[in-house]
C-alpha cells in the first residue's frame, strides 16, 4: 500500500516537473507575447474532433489573432489533470483553461490556492467556499445545450423514415441528460407519436473515450430501428460514425442511416452520412476569454451562451445542405425564433 502511494507521488511530481520544464523551453522560444494561456485539456485529447477540438480551435484562433503564448496539456489519465493545472499556476500564467466539467473539484481547489490568477472552466462552474457565490477568479463557460438539441431533434424526425431515433450519450450525468431531453422534445414537435432510444456508454471517464463501445450501441439501436442516431460522447461518439457507414447508401446514393454529430462540426467525419452537427461554440466562448484578459475586462461568475448569443446551432455546410429540405431548416429556425422569445420552453435537464 505505501508503495503504491509512492509511485503515485513519484509520478504527480514527474508530471510537474515535465509540464514545468517544456512551459521554460517553450517559453524560451516564445519571447514578447502579451500573455501566457494554458489549457489542460480532457481525457479525450484535443483530437477528438468533438468537444475538446472546439476548445483548442479557440485556443488557437487566439494565438494567431491576438500575441500570446498558448501551453496545452493533454492528460493521459485523471491523475494527471491537477500537476498539469498547477505547474501552470506556478509559472503565473496569466489565464488557465479546463476543458470539462470534470475538473470542476480540481480547479476549486487550484483556483483558491492560485487566488491571483485568472481560471475558465468549460461545462462547469465553480463557487466560493459558501456554494453559492460564483468565484471571482474563475469564469465558469455554460452552454443551454438542450436548445441546440431541440433544433436537431426537429431535423431528426423530419428525415426519419421508421419512426425511431436515437440517442448516444457518453457519461451518464444531467449534462449530458440536457442532449437527451432537448433532442427529444425537438422531435416530438414535428411527431408526437416518435421513438427515442437513449444509451449511455458508461458511468465513468472512460464513457468519453471508447469509440469500440460507441459503436457497439449504435448497432444495437438500428437494430432495433433506429435510422438517426444523436450523438454526446465525445471520441466515443465516433463509433456511432462507423455504424450508420455500415449501412450504406440506398441506389438513390442517399445513406440509408444517419448521424448527428455535436459540439465541433463533424459533418465532414463521414460525409453524406451525418445529418447535421449540434454544435457549441466553445471555440468562440474560449476566444472571448483570452480577449477579455487582454483587454483587463475579465469576470469571473457565469459566461452562458444559448440561441441568443449563437452559442448553440445546427451546421449547414456543402457536406450535408442536400440532405435537409428548405421547409425543414425553415421549420428549425423558426422553433429557433420561438426558444430566443420564450415561447418555446425547452427543458433543461440539470434545472429539475
Amino acid at each position: 500500500m505505501k508503495l503504491r502511494y509512492l509511485l503515485l507521488a513519484l509520478s504527480l511530481t514527474l508530471g510537474t516537473l515535465l509540464i514545468s520544464s517544456c512551459a521554460n523551453r517553450a517559453e524560451a522560444r516564445r519571447e514578447g507575447c502579451k500573455i501566457k494561456v494554458g489549457i489542460v485539456f480532457d481525457i479525450g485529447g484535443k483530437n477528438d474532433r468533438s468537444f475538446n477540438a472546439a476548445a483548442w480551435e479557440g485556443v488557437k484562433r487566439a494565438q494567431n489573432d491576438l500575441d500570446i503564448c498558448l501551453y496545452d496539456v493533454e492528460p493521459g489519465n485523471p491523475t494527471s489533470i491537477e500537476p498539469a493545472m498547477r505547474a501552470f499556476a506556478e509559472k503565473n500564467f496569466d489565464l488557465i483553461f479546463g476543458v470539462g466539467f470534470a475538473q470542476g473539484p480540481i480547479m476549486q481547489k487550484v483556483a483558491t490556492d492560485y487566488p491571483h490568477i485568472k481560471f475558465a472552466i468549460i461545462d462547469g462552474v465553480i463557487f466560493e467556499d459558501d456554494g453559492k457565490t460564483p468565484k471571482k477568479n474563475v469564469a465558469s463557460l455554460v452552454f443551454r445545450e438542450h436548445e441546440g438539441s431541440y433544433l436537431v431533434g426537429i431535423i431528426a424526425a423530419s428525415k426519419s423514415k421508421t419512426g425511431v431515433l436515437g440517442f448516444l450519450g457518453g457519461m451518464d450525468i444531467p449534462l449530458i441528460h440536457k442532449f437527451e431531453t432537448g433532442y427529444a422534445e425537438g422531435a416530438k414537435s414535428v411527431n408526437p407519436n416518435i421513438k427515442v432510444i437513449d444509451n449511455y456508454v458508461g458511468v465513468t471517464d472512460g464513457a468519453w473515450n471508447n469509440p469500440g463501445k460507441g459503436k457497439e450501441i449504435s448497432l444495437a439501436q438500428i437494430d432495433k430501428g433506429v435510422d438517426v442516431i444523436f450523438t454526446a460522447a465525445g471520441n466515443s461518439g465516433l463509433g456511432a460514425f462507423d455504424a450508420v457507414e455500415q449501412y450504406g447508401k440506398n441506389a438513390q446514393g442517399e445513406a440509408n442511416k444517419f448521424v448527428i454529430g455535436v459540439d465541433s462540426n463533424q459533418n465532414g467525419v463521414k460525409p453524406g452520412f451525418v445529418l447535421t452537427s449540434m454544435v457549441k461554440r466553445v471555440d468562440n466562448a474560449v476566444y472571448d476569454v483570452v480577449k477579455e484578459v487582454l483587454s483587463g475586462k475579465f469576470e469571473g461568475g457565469f459566461h452562458v451562451f444559448g440561441l441568443d448569443k449563437d452559442g448553440v446551432a445546427y451546421a449547414i455546410d456543402d457536406n450535408n445542405r442536400s440532405l435537409i429540405h428548405a421547409d425543414v431548416i425553415a421549420k428549425a429556425e423558426e422553433a429557433k425564433k420561438k426558444i430566443i422569445a420564450g415561447e418555446i420552453k425547452v427543458t433543461d435537464a440539470m434545472a429539475k
